[in-house]
Formats: structure tokens, C-alpha cells, sequence
């Protein structure tokens, strides 16, 4: 579990199952071979927004979604104050969820292979 301080109060953020389901279905896709059905995938295009692109306003979706169900609830309001906040340290912030991101069981395959994948793309765009 992930912890930040803002504004004094400590709020969790949780990568588990739960928030993996809420990140599924942000973004859907066809399913191959199969017509009129689609299969749920936002996790893997948030995480890969963070973990690679780092870009911010994915790194406040993907606390909202992780910060789900807990007490005391950060709002996105609250979490778009923090990032452009001169106490927040985005680069940290940023490193700091890939890395529970990394560790979590509910993730941390999707982390390997969205990394993997990068990796793999950078080096035949060289």
C-alpha cells in the first residue's frame, strides 16, 4: 500500500484487485473473432501513461482509482492540488507509484510486459 501526506491528512492507495477492475473499464476493446463482444483493458493504457509517458493527469486518474474505497478519500480535485502543488516532487511521485505499481501482485505482470513492450519498440525504432 502506498501512503501520501497532504495538506496533514495521510491517505492509501491500494493496487490490488479492486482497482484493477475500476481501471479495466475506463477503456474497452473488440474482442477478435468474437463480434459485438469487447474485453476491458484501461488498467494496461493507464498504467502505460504512467509508468512510461508520465504524464500527470494519468497519475491523478490512476491514485483516484487506487485511493477507491479507502478513508480518508482523496478527491481528484484534492490530487490535481497536490501535483501542481511546489511541495509535491512529480518526478518522485511518479517513480515512487511505478514502483508499488512493480510490487503489487495485481499488476506487476502488467508492468513487466508494458515495459518490456516499450523496450522492445525503442530498440527496433534505433
Amino acid at each position: 500500500m502506498m501512503e501520501l501526506t497532504i495538506d496533514g491528512a495521510v491517505y492509501q492507495f491500494r493496487f490490488g484487485m479492486g482497482f484493477l477492475r475500476e481501471a479495466n473499464k475506463t477503456a474497452k476493446i473488440p474482442v477478435q473473432g468474437m463480434p459485438g463482444t469487447t474485453k476491458e483493458v484501461g488498467a494496461r493504457y493507464l498504467i502505460a501513461r504512467v509508468v512510461i509517458d508520465q504524464e500527470p493527469d494519468a497519475l491523478v486518474d490512476l491514485l483516484d482509482l487506487a485511493n477507491k474505497g479507502e478513508s480518508p478519500r482523496a478527491t481528484k480535485a484534492l490530487l490535481d492540488s497536490y501535483v501542481d502543488s511546489e511541495e509535491a516532487d512529480i518526478d518522485a511521485l511518479m517513480e515512487e507509484t511505478k514502483d508499488f505499481l512493480s510490487k503489487a501482485n495485481a499488476t506487476k505482470k502488467m508492468v513487466e510486459e508494458i515495459e518490456r513492450e516499450y523496450e522492445k519498440q525503442m530498440a527496433q525504432n534505433q
